[in-house]
C-alpha cells in the first residue's frame, strides 16, 4: 500500500487533530492544563484499540503508558518502545499572540513542532494499523511523559524501565531542519550554585561578607568549561534584598550541556572544587536535572540503516545528524538499547515564536512511522 498517498488524502485529519492539540496549551508548569491535553490526546489512542494506564503525579502531569495491542498476542515477538511528551515550554494564554494557522506549507502554533505533531503520528500511525487490520511486527508500547521540558527523576526511572524490556525505541521528537534524525544529542545539567555571606549595613561593607560578590567569582571561574563541545549558560540569577545591605545570599541557576560522559565527570568534577573565597562564606552546588548524552552506538546505527532503507521504499532519503538540546531517547540509548530520535517531522521555529511544521513533512513521517512499526 502507498501510505504516502494513503496519509496525503487524510491530511485534513492531520491538522484538524494537531490543531486541537495545540489549542489545549500544556506547559510543563501547569499541571491542570497538562492534564487537559493528556486527557483528550489518550482518548484518542483508546479510539484505535490501546489499552491505556495513567500513572498519577503530584506535581507534574499524569504519564500515560500505552500498549498496542491491547490484547496479549504471544505470536508477537518482541516489543517497540515509542517515546513522547505532551508538555510544552509554552505558557497558557500564549495560543493568543502566537494562534494556530496555515501559511502555504507550514503550521504555526506554539507546542506545534516540539511535539504535538509528534503526538499527531503516533495517534495516526495506531489508528491506521487498526482500521487497516494491519499486524505490527512487534507489541507497541508508548510512553508520554508531562514533564520532558524540565525533567523529571520518576519519568527517567520510567523511561528506562520500559526501555529495558525493548528491542527497539522510537522517539518522536522534530527532526533536525531538513528532516534528518538525530543520533546524538548532547547531555544536560542543570545546577543551582549558593553563596552563603553575612549581612552588614550598606555603609560599612567591610563588616559584612557580600554573597552576591562571591558568587560572581565562582561563575567566572566556570566559565572555562566553555568549549567547542560543552556550553555553560548562566539562565537564572538573584540574591539580596535592598541596595543598602550587603548581601546574605546569591544563587545562580546554569544550564550545562555535552557531548559524552566524561565531559559531565570533568563539568561535575569543576563544581566540586570550588571552595569559597572569602573567609566565612560558604559555597554549595545542587544538581537540579540531568539528561544523559545520546551517543551514537553500533545497535542505533544498524538500526538507521533499516529505518533508511524502509524510507527508501517510500521514496524518502533519511540522512543523519546531531543536535545541542536534549530528549528522552538519551535515557534509552544510554542503555545500550537500539533508538531512532528526530523521527517527528521537518519544521523550524523550537521554542520561538515563528515554531512551526512542515505539513509535506508531516504526512512522510506519519507513513514512515507505519511502515517502521509493521515492518521492524
Amino acid at each position: 500500500m502507498d501510505f504516502k498517498q494513503y496519509f496525503k488524502s487524510r491530511q485534513g485529519e492531520m491538522i484538524n487533530l494537531l490543531k486541537e492539540l495545540v489549542q489545549r496549551e500544556s506547559p510543563t508548569s501547569d499541571k491542570r492544563a497538562v492534564d487537559a491535553c493528556s486527557a483528550f490526546l489518550v482518548d484518542q489512542f483508546r479510539k484505535s484499540g490501546a489499552r491505556v494506564t495513567r500513572i498519577a503525579q503530584k506535581d507534574f502531569g499524569d504519564f500515560h503508558l500505552l500498549e498496542y495491542p491491547a490484547k496479549s498476542d504471544r505470536d508477537l515477538d518482541g516489543e517497540i518502545l515509542v517515546l513522547l511528551h505532551a508538555d510544552t515550554v509554552w505558557p497558557v494564554g500564549r495560543i493568543a499572540k502566537m494562534p494556530f494557522y496555515i501559511s502555504g506549507p507550514k503550521i504555526f502554533g506554539p507546542g506545534a513542532l516540539d511535539m504535538k505533531a509528534g503526538l499527531v503520528l503516533a495517534v495516526l500511525a495506531l489508528r491506521t494499523l487498526s482500521t487497516l487490520s494491519i499486524r505490527p511486527a512487534k507489541k507497541i508500547t508508548v510512553f508520554i511523559n508531562s514533564a520532558e521540558e524540565t525533567g523529571c527523576a520518576e519519568a527517567r526511572d520510567l523511561i528506562a524501565r520500559q526501555a529495558k524490556r525493548a528491542d527497539k525505541v522510537l522517539c518522536l521528537e522534530p527532526a533536525l531542519p531538513g528532516g534528518a534524525l538525530k543520533l546524538q544529542r548532547k547531555g544536560r545539567l542543570c545546577i543551582r550554585l549558593e553563596t552563603v555571606g553575612r549581612s552588614a549595613h550598606g555603609g560599612s561593607p567591610e563588616k559584612g561578607i557580600n554573597a552576591i560578590e562571591e558568587l560572581a567569582v565562582h561563575l567566572r571561574k566556570l566559565e572555562t568549561l566553555k568549549s567547542k563541545d560543552v556550553s555553560f549558560n548562566i539562565g537564572l540569577i538573584g540574591g539580596g534584598d535592598q541596595a543598602n545591605v550587603v548581601p546574605e545570599k546569591a544563587w545562580a541557576v546554569a544550564d550545562i550541556r555535552f557531548w559524552n560522559s566524561l565531559q559531565k565527570t570533568r563539568v561535575l568534577e569543576a563544581f566540586r572544587k570550588l571552595e569559597p573565597r572569602e573567609r566565612g562564606a560558604k559555597v554549595k552546588f545542587s544538581v537540579e536535572s540531568s539528561t544523559p548524552p545520546m551517543e551514537k552506538t553500533k545497535a542505533s546505527v544498524r538500526l538507521f540503516e533499516e529505518a533508511k532503507a524502509i524510507a527508501a521504499d517510500l521514496g524518502l532519503a533519511l540522512e543523519g545528524g546531531k543536535t545541542g538540546g536534549g530528549s528522552d531517547a538519551s535515557i534509552a540509548a544510554g542503555l545500550g538499547v537500539p533508538t531512532l530520535d528526530g523521527l517527528g517531522p521537518d519544521g523550524d521555529g523550537l521554542h520561538a515564536d515563528d515554531e512551526h511544521v512542515l505539513l509535506p513533512s508531516l504526512v512522510e513521517r506519519a507513513a514512515l512511522l507505519v511502515e517502521l512499526l509493521r515492518r521492524l
